[in-house]
């Protein structure tokens, strides 16, 4: 395979995994759909500012799009994707005492999802003065129905911003553990423009090292919801 059609997968990959048409892909881009469906099937010679506006539209840095992480390129966000209903996949914990807040989602975000996730989250916030929460996010297990992890589609993406710009007003440090470097990429994106990103560390790594890391940071031994995988 030449680089061009190697460049041209990762891109598909990568659009594959945040949910992402051509169409879409080529909207957030500022760049022809024809021109997008030809750098996929490898015939065009992409120049660096196509790339970094490419980069830009899949929430992700330039240099992210040249690492050796690798994808399904069967698309994601589809209905068979959403047949656990989000009430089962969503669970939470409140520690008073330690002042954390955990949450782990399990599958795909709609809008919705998150709109309901948001109005759960922040009611409990309530309850607390500012900047008084650490926040411990789990989503090891955002995946599809085939086990291929996925990051946030541009809608939910869109609406985590506005939950995280209400997360802010209460939130001290924020942990997530990632499925993915994508996700790093594609969390990082949206914590930037929610304005939480100086209170935010995404992880991706081995279970033990992610996990241990967070609850370091944390300072705390341990967590009821969210702990190694057995």
């Amino acid at each position: 395979m030449d680089i061009r059609s190697e460049f041209g997968q990762r891109i598909r990959e990568l659009r594959a995994r945040s949910g992402m048409s051509q169409e879409l892909l080529s909207y957030r881009a500022g760049l022809d759909r024809t021109y997008i469906s030809g750098v996929e099937r490898g015939e065009r010679n992409i120049s660096i500012v196509n790339i970094e506006k490419i980069a830009d539209a899949l929430q992700v840095s330039m240099a992210y799009m040249f690492t050796a992480e690798r994808f399904s390129t069967t698309p994601a966000y589809h209905q068979k994707d959403f047949t656990v209903p989000f009430v089962e996949r969503f669970k939470y914990q409140i520690d008073s005492d330690k002042k954390i807040l955990a949450f782990q989602v399990h599958g795909l975000l709609t809008s919705e999802n998150v709109d309901y996730m948001s109005k759960t989250l922040i009611g409990i916030c309530n309850a607390f003065g500012k900047g008084e929460l650490n926040i411990l996010v789990d989503h090891r297990d955002m995946k599809d129905s085939q086990g291929e992890v996925v990051v946030y589609s541009p809608e939910v993406a869109d609406r985590a911003i506005l939950f995280q710009q209400e997360l802010l007003k209460y939130s001290k440090r924020v942990v997530a553990l990632c499925n993915s470097e994508f996700m790093v990429q594609n969390l990082n994106h949206v914590a930037t423009h929610s304005g939480i990103i100086n209170k935010a560390t995404h992880i991706f790594g081995q279970d033990k090292e992610m996990v241990g890391k967070a609850y370091d940071m944390l300072d705390i031994n341990g967590n009821d919801l969210i702990k190694l995988k057995t």
